[in-house]
């Protein structure tokens, strides 16, 4: 009997707590007027004759809507460049809570003719974009490219605030072109007819990283070609070289085994019992390295200054192997994996031009990344 008093009291607080939830009288009481206008509108489409809801809204509107008109007036008499944001967010706030109620027969009753303020909210979406605007056009007169950028931003906000406000758009695209930072990459130059084809495509990766790069819209890459047939004068030049590259070092190593298993069956008697005897075998493993490396110089050189403003080195490695094996004696003194590996013939090493694309490989992971790095945020 004693469980079934607790649960019932439990219920009976929970549907209490839960009924204070969905009329926003918690809401009201914390001073979320708002959140407590929503949750009694929300209570009495569902439950239109809820006393408790209609109480709520009466004082949660009220309160509200007088909340919303004291931060107005305050906003207005600041001395801040951009109040009219925030006296547009409270206007938006009052007419939300007026759709709100007109959504509900129930709650016009209660609030027969919720304020809102149509006009008054255009006038201040002018008034930002104004502002906005304004704040665009003092960081464009400094003239340099960080002042730029802030002016673009600027120019957008405008822009979102009030469609097509005065010449904001041309203001935008003006602020853009001043803050873009136009890099040309030089081609990589091979003096090898024998690696030219592994070079074109290592170049080919490098374009079409720069061709779709897009994190920072303020950067635009050029290929050296391109820059020249559209006439772009760069910010910066990139440029990429080889210091050193060696394809095909070869390493051989032979390493000798003196095998020998005991217990081995190495015949029988007149009356065929087992012989039992050691066995053994020379065991000779031969191991081929064939490495190829090189060292990629990046260096970013402002066009104006002639400054070297970056320089960084990337290594990249890569070590074809091959292992076989041959031996003389008993074939019984090796394990399987040693028999299997004297079944194995020495392989035909990868073609130059393999090799010198494969140590590329860990180059190119790294550059993107390095360029990546110095550019998302420039």
């Amino acid at each position: 009997m004693k469980n079934i008093s607790r649960l019932r009291y439990f219920i009976y607080l929970s549907l209490i707590i839960i009924g204070g939830c969905t009329t926003g009288k918690n809401a009201l009481q914390k001073g979320d007027y708002d959140a407590s206008v929503a949750k009694a509108v929300s209570r009495l489409q569902n439950s239109p004759k809820n006393t408790e809801a209609m109480e709520v809204l009466k004082t949660a509107y009220d309160l509200a809507l007088q909340d919303h008109l004291r931060k107005i007036e305050e906003a207005k008499m600041a001395n801040d460049l951009f109040r009219w944001e925030a006296i547009m967010y409270d206007y938006q706030k009052i007419n939300q809570l007026a759709d709100d109620i007109n959504t509900c027969p129930a709650c016009l009753a209660i609030v027969p003719n919720p304020a809102k303020y149509i006009k008054e909210l255009a006038e201040s979406k002018v008034n930002a974009a104004a502002a906005r605007y304004n704040s665009g056009l003092g960081y464009l007169r400094e003239n340099n490219r960080q002042a730029a950028k802030k002016a673009y931003y600027e120019f957008e906000k405008a822009q979102n605030l009030q469609t097509n406000y005065k010449d904001t758009k041309a203001k935008m695209d003006d602020a853009y072109w001043a803050a873009v930072t136009r890099v040309v990459v030089q081609p990589i130059i091979i003096n090898s007819s024998l690696y030219k084809l592994s070079g074109d495509y290592f170049q080919q990766q490098i374009d079409q990283f720069i061709s779709s790069y897009a994190r920072n819209k303020f950067v635009i890459f050029y290929g050296e070609e391109q820059a020249t047939n559209q006439k772009i004068v760069p910010d910066q030049i990139l440029s990429l070289n080889f210091d050193d590259f060696v394809v095909g070092q070869t390493y051989v190593k032979e390493r000798v085994e003196k095998l020998k298993r005991d217990s081995v069956v190495i015949g029988e008697t007149r009356d065929r019992k087992p012989v039992y005897g050691t066995v053994k075998a020379t065991l000779s493993i031969f191991e081929k390295n064939i490495s190829s490396s090189g060292l990629l110089d990046m260096s970013i050189v402002d066009w104006k200054s002639k400054k070297v403003v970056r320089q960084q080195k990337f290594p990249g490695t890569y070590v074809w192997r091959d292992s076989w094996a041959s031996y003389k004696g008993d074939d019984r003194a090796l394990s399987k994996q040693q028999l299997a590996m004297t079944k194995r013939r020495e392989m035909l090493p990868p073609p130059p031009s393999t090799l010198f694309l494969e140590f590329t490989k860990p180059i190119y992971s790294q550059l993107v990344d390095d360029i990546g790095y110095y550019y998302n945020n420039y």
